[in-house]
């Protein structure tokens, strides 16, 4: 019986570990932009400067 509640004690600290985290993460604003990441799949992606040569060779031929 005593396992148990060393058990419970255990999840209990771990809880309120878990908790004190979240708390802070809210305080520092980790949450605070609830718009950018549903309009974000409508953003154009910047094209990509690489150029490929296409087909340079078989124009000598």
């Amino acid at each position: 019986m005593s396992i148990i509640y060393l058990l419970i004690s255990i999840s209990l600290i771990v809880a309120l570990i878990f908790f004190t985290a979240f708390i802070k993460a809210v305080k520092s604003g980790q949450y605070e932009d609830s718009y950018t990441p549903s309009v974000r799949m409508l953003f154009d992606d910047k094209p990509s400067k690489k150029t490929t040569k296409t087909n340079s060779n078989s124009k000598n031929n």
